[in-house]
């Protein structure tokens, strides 16, 4: 049953990623892709009617975390206070840049609000990959299952890590590049003309540093913790798993020369899954490594809830997201298509 909920956790999980992915790469891209007033309103309508909808995967999946596994969400809203509330006040910031630039007209607070949708988007995806990289290297986990890490320290990888150092650096530039690769894709799905071809060429231009960036992240990985190799070497099945980054990353700049957008798109959405599965693999079954001693790690066995909670939730966990993926085939099938620059 442990194994049950981490896999329900990791697909909710990657679908944020996924969903909320492309309207944050959207927000990277907001201030170099549309440089007149209606090419803005044509990106922010282009997400208008899902973005907020998009970050519910966000909130479902901190539910069912802290449902499932109580102590995972205690050490770790408890180890990353500081960075946490950083990422709520992005993501307050990013709302209120959406929600505040249409509400007087002058072009200073249009101006101002542009910025903070661009620059939350930004430190968002930054963070994003910053958080992955310090659970993919590990924190200094006490034996009462509690640690504590400050914002920097030496910037070096050890047994007493900042929440930024080199490693956890590379994570956030390349979650930075994936989802400005994810937003141009989406952009030039739901775009037409101009800002059609700026993203589609903005996309061309991030493929190479796209690569570039996974090939050192991945390479930095193994070096900072080479047991992510484990459960590869132990089951060999899980070799789809980089097969399928590598496939996508291949045709997704063929399908924007191709022009199919929508294929592009996948592609993109294809290499985020697959990281993101990537990483839950490595790190099966530990959910938080310890950064010193090995035994301090929580696992799925040592964190999940009772055998009797997991099992009942299990159903209405089931019921729930029924509900959830039935209203997001509806609002994506009622806004699809290319959008326009009119209010």
């Amino acid at each position: 049953m442990e194994t049950v909920w981490f896999l329900l956790v990791a697909v909710m999980l990657t679908a944020y990623v996924v969903l909320d992915g492309f309207d944050i790469g959207a927000g990277i891209l907001h201030l170099l892709i549309a440089r007149t007033d209606e090419e803005r309103r044509t990106v922010l309508r282009a997400i208008g009617p899902v973005w907020d909808g998009n970050e519910v995967w966000l909130v479902a999946g901190g539910g069912t975390l802290y449902f499932a596994f109580p102590l995972l969400y205690a050490s770790g809203f408890s180890g990353f206070y500081l960075s946490l509330t950083i990422v709520l006040w992005l993501l307050i910031l990013r709302g209120i840049g959406i929600e505040f630039r249409a509400h007087v007209d002058s072009i200073v607070w249009r101006g101002l609000f542009d910025g903070f949708f661009a620059l939350s988007s930004v430190l968002l995806a930054i963070f994003f990959g910053v958080a992955l990289g310090n659970v993919l290297r590990g924190v200094p986990l006490q034996p009462d299952g509690y640690f504590f890490e400050a914002l920097w320290t030496n910037w070096r990888v050890g047994p007493a890590p900042g929440i930024l150092d080199w490693y956890t650096v590379i994570g956030g530039i390349t979650a930075l590049a994936a989802l400005a690769m994810h937003g141009a894709t989406y952009l030039a799905v739901k775009t037409t003309g101009t800002l059609n071809e700026r993203a589609r060429r903005l996309a061309v231009r991030l493929w190479p540093a796209l690569i570039a960036l996974t090939i050192v992240c991945l390479f930095a990985t193994v070096y900072v913790r080479p047991a992510v190799l484990d459960n590869y070497r132990a089951e060999p099945v899980l070799l789809v798993i980089p097969l399928a980054v590598a496939t996508a990353l291949t045709l997704l700049p063929m399908r924007i020369y191709q022009r199919r957008e929508r294929a592009a798109f996948l592609c993109s959405s294809m290499f985020l899954a697959a990281m993101m599965a990537g990483a839950a693999a490595a790190l099966y079954p530990t959910l938080l490594p310890a950064s010193g001693d090995a035994a301090n790690s929580i696992t799925i066995f040592s964190a999940a809830a009772g055998r009797h909670a997991l099992t009942v939730g299990l159903v209405w966990w089931g019921f729930g997201m029924l509900l959830a993926v039935g209203y997001f085939v509806f609002i994506y099938r009622m806004f699809r298509g290319k959008v326009t620059g009119t209010v």
